[in-house]
């Protein structure tokens, strides 16, 4: 089954400075950067070298920009959306903000990514207990509505499985987490920028992302969302003269905090990493979420039957649709993992070893030459490694 021919795939890889020269398979651990992108990362290097404060404003114009696309993005109205270094920041800013008391809990599922167990663990010290929920290869929703009770605050979960590449449902995790009378926090990055997710249909309470995954951005950069009627609850962190209305003024010294989720971007912003997020932003709205989601389930269904047919077998879920993603994680039997993985890369073909397995994560501009071009090389370290 080869993928479907559409000239907008097409474009996208014309704006792929790596398409041709590596076949990329790895968008859940970092992106390559769009040609949009690495330009206007350059133009600002040439202005900060040769005009240095001046420029100041037009960065800051165009960071307040991402607040503005990002938020048309998922259904948010910019002052929900702040702008952070990491995950792992947005995380810990609801983790440590959240008003916690002694014998609370917060519970979450036991095959997170790192990013949203630690911050949660670290609450322990404070009092608060960690329940982490054993799940299969899919969140289930009623193992972790089992563990809630009268004193569950808040559930943390990822939209999509870094492992399993399971996609939950957010709108039934939602309605069950405020059916306990709690709140939901959802590690959103493994499924920003593949596809289209709506906060208000939806009725997350917060979400945060790193930028550099499949929203193909640069490292240091991600989005938080909280939900406008929640930024009272949360205690301010990090703040600093851009955590203020008068932002500017550098002389009325006045904690009159922004009514927005910027308050929580404290000081000096990241201008060249945002500045890059903010191309990246633009060229994924152009191609649209729901048309990249698509594109990306159309290219891992081609994958995992090409996988298939060498032998492989296939560890992620494959039904039902509305709850795959663009992780395929598989093993090659009688094979060393880590050592395909090598082999590929000598290749240029670029795939990811998690937990003793191999796993893909195209973007939607991988072509069927890309797919080639991975069955090949996975082919041949099969047999190098069978001897």
């Amino acid at each position: 089954m080869p993928l479907t021919s559409d000239h907008r795939w097409d474009e996208f890889r014309r704006q792929m400075p790596i398409a041709g020269k590596w076949a990329y398979f790895d968008h859940a651990a970092i992106s390559p950067l769009p040609g949009p992108t690495r330009d206007a990362i350059a133009q600002w290097l040439v202005e900060a070298a040769e005009k240095g404060g001046p420029a100041w404003p037009g960065w800051d114009h165009r960071l307040n920009e991402v607040h503005s696309i990002a938020a048309t993005m998922v259904g948010a109205q910019p002052e929900e959306i702040g702008l952070s270094r990491s995950t792992t920041d947005g995380v810990s800013i609801v983790a440590e903000g959240f008003p916690w008391r002694a014998g609370d809990n917060v519970v979450l599922p036991t095959d997170e990514f790192p990013t949203n167990q630690y911050p949660w663990l670290n609450l322990e010290s404070r009092g608060v207990a960690v329940h982490r929920i054993a799940i299969t290869d899919h969140l289930e929703l009623d193992r972790l509505e089992q563990a809630c009770d009268d004193r569950t605050r808040l559930v943390a979960l990822s939209w999509v499985g870094f492992l399993s590449g399971w996609r939950t449902d957010l709108a039934a995790a939602a309605e069950m987490v405020h059916r306990r009378g709690a709140l939901l926090f959802v590690d959103a990055i493994q499924g920003l920028g593949a596809f289209p997710i709506n906060v208000v249909e939806t009725g997350i309470d917060f979400f945060a992302s790193g930028g550099q995954k499949w929203l193909m951005g640069p490292e240091g950069t991600g989005l938080l969302y909280i939900r406008r009627e929640h930024l009272p609850l949360l205690r301010p962190l990090g703040v600093g003269w851009n955590s203020v209305v008068q932002r500017g003024d550098y002389t009325h010294i006045e904690l009159n905090l922004k009514n927005a989720a910027s308050r929580y971007e404290g000081g000096g912003p990241n201008s060249v990493g945002f500045i890059g997020l903010a191309a990246s932003l633009e060229l994924l709205t152009h191609f649209g979420a729901a048309a990249i989601g698509e594109r990306i389930l159309e290219i891992n269904e081609v994958c995992c039957r090409r996988l298939e047919a060498i032998g492989a077998r296939i560890i992620s879920p494959r039904s039902p649709r509305e709850r795959l993603s663009g992780i395929l994680t598989f093993e090659l039997p009688d094979c060393d993992q880590m050592a395909l993985r090598k082999h590929c890369y000598s290749k240029n073909v670029v795939l990811a070893y998690r937990a003793g397995r191999l796993r893909i994560s195209p973007h939607a501009y991988v072509n069927g030459e890309d797919i080639d071009w991975l069955i090949s090389a996975l082919e041949d370290g099969k047999n190098h490694c069978r001897g």
